[in-house]
């Protein structure tokens, strides 16, 4: 389990390029409003997603983080220029 806040979800939400959800959910294979929702807090306790109230925004705990890894790939790509 991975365990951020909901404040880190949000700048990687931020440092993306615009078109970015699509891009995440087609290489996913699901659905862009998945990807939205992850990134906004809607992410459910079936899909592995918990947030607890804590600094930050709240704890966010994550047992499937294909979603935020390939986000952190694309925004670390944008910032460098690849």
């Amino acid at each position: 389990m991975t365990r951020t806040t909901f404040n880190k979800l949000r700048e990687v939400k931020d440092s993306l390029p615009h078109g970015s959800m699509a891009a995440i959910a087609d290489e996913l294979g699901i659905a862009a409003d998945e990807v939205r929702a992850f990134f906004n807090g809607s992410g459910t306790p079936e899909s592995g997603y918990h947030i607890e109230p804590g600094p930050d925004g709240g704890i966010v705990m994550m047992d499937d983080t294909r979603i935020l890894e390939v986000a952190l790939r694309i925004a670390w790509v944008a910032k460098n220029g690849l």
